[in-house]
């Protein structure tokens, strides 16, 4: 996401679109963290020769038919059934959106690309 994003006569920096997106994807409860925060492959790829894979963005958006589509990668705590929380973020990321920049979203696509289990 380094180009603008340009809808409805507007242009738009990925960076803004993440930081509302994130801010508000990460008050939804359940969500530990909206990308992966991987503390122990950050430390091996810290210290030895191998690189961690480079990680995807944790927010991603394109413009379909003048509608944002925005794909949402988050880490999740355990115990949230996925489809109920994917559909408060999917609720959340719209209304945030709509009151911010005022354009339509045409889809939301949620990744749970990590797990987080309480600790006992």
């Amino acid at each position: 996401m380094s180009e603008e994003i340009k809808i409805d006569g507007i242009a738009i920096a990925p960076e803004v679109l993440s930081i509302i997106v994130s801010h508000v994807v990460e008050e939804v409860e359940g969500v530990a963290s909206v990308g992966v925060r991987d503390l122990a492959t950050n430390l091996v790829s810290m210290f030895s020769a191998k690189s961690a894979a480079p990680a995807l963005p944790p927010i991603e958006a394109e413009v379909e038919d003048n509608k944002l589509h925005l794909t949402v990668r988050v880490t999740v705590f355990f115990g949230y059934p996925f489809k109920k929380l994917a559909e408060a973020i999917r609720a959340a990321t719209v209304k945030a959106i709509d009151a911010q920049i005022g354009v339509e979203v045409a889809a939301v696509d949620v990744c749970i690309d990590g797990l987080v289990f309480p600790k006992e």
